[in-house]
């Protein structure tokens, strides 16, 4: 029996929703966003009877932004990851939502689930210790209260290691309505986020920090895996190639072989292409074949 056989390769991509064909770390993060910010602006200000608007911002926001007062002189040290769930609005949150889904797969697939919620966090995070080292040095405006929100510090990190990984992958832009590659989306938005900063533009100095903050960590990372855990790159995943479905009488040998790409398939989900051995990805690439393994 081939791949293309097993049940999980023959089931209808539509079923369950566009969210269950998303690798479950992504599916996670767009569902507690998107619930963090619903039951902020809507749910609690009704139940608690609160106005929310420029100047009154909803309760959760209040609690969770980073603010480098809080965070780190009164040790509110949770804020480096609260302001990573927390948005201004909904346009904020779209933005965020749809750079996470087209990007986060990707990532999610090349580093294993586990390391890219880590990897993400982190570009988090240092987007608001860039964020902090630029207003200690007079370069932001703003205080030592300035709030601090949005989910566009690990998402800049994602950009850029995708566009470290795979510079020539082709993206197509809806607006503009253009087709980039990788690198050069991600130097476009490194000019406009420093640019922001140098020249005062846009009102948004201290969110463009962040964005340059897990840019960098985003690029430190991809380049050196080794920092979270892996002794040597991982190689980017490839999609695998179209395979014919075939009925033929199985072997007891076959049965085995399907045994062993079912749990090589499942240590892929777990921690990511990367995590394979030689014979592990030998193993698959001639499952992948529909011919029978020599081991």
């Amino acid at each position: 029996m081939g791949l293309a056989d097993r049940d999980y390769q023959r089931r209808n991509p539509e079923d369950g929703g566009f969210l269950s064909r998303l690798p479950p770390v992504v599916r996670w993060l767009l569902i507690v966003n998107i619930g963090i910010f619903v039951l902020d602006y809507l749910i609690l200000p009704l139940v608690l009877g609160l106005h929310v608007d420029h100047f009154h911002k909803p309760p959760i926001v209040r609690w969770g932004a980073f603010a480098i007062q809080t965070a780190i002189f009164e040790f509110s040290i949770w804020e480096f990851i609260t302001f990573q769930f927390l948005h201004e609005n909904l346009l904020h949150l779209l933005f965020n939502c749809i750079g996470l889904f087209f990007f986060g797969p990707w990532m999610e697939r090349w580093w294993g689930s586990k390391k890219f919620l880590l990897f993400y966090l982190l570009c988090g995070c240092a987007g608001a210790v860039f964020f902090t080292l630029l207003m200690l040095l007079g370069l932001l405006p703003g205080s030592l209260q300035t709030g601090l929100i949005g989910a566009s510090a690990g998402i800049y990190g994602i950009f850029i290691g995708v566009a470290v990984i795979a510079p020539n992958l082709r993206v197509a832009l809806l607006f503009p309505p253009i087709e980039l590659s990788m690198r050069q989306l991600a130097i476009a938005l490194l000019v406009i986020s420093s640019g922001a900063i140098i020249l005062n533009w846009g009102g948004n100095e201290g969110g463009e920090a962040g964005h340059l903050g897990g840019a960098i960590l985003g690029f430190i990372l991809a380049r050196h895996p080794q920092l979270l855990g892996f002794a040597a790159a991982p190689r980017p995943p490839r999609p695998r190639p179209p395979i014919e479905p075939k009925i033929k009488p199985r072997s007891n040998v076959l049965r085995e072989q399907d045994s062993a790409v079912d749990l090589i398939l499942d240590k892929i989900s777990r921690e990511g292409f990367q995590s394979l051995t030689a014979e592990e990805r030998d193993l698959l690439q001639k499952a992948s074949q529909g011919k029978k393994s020599d081991s």
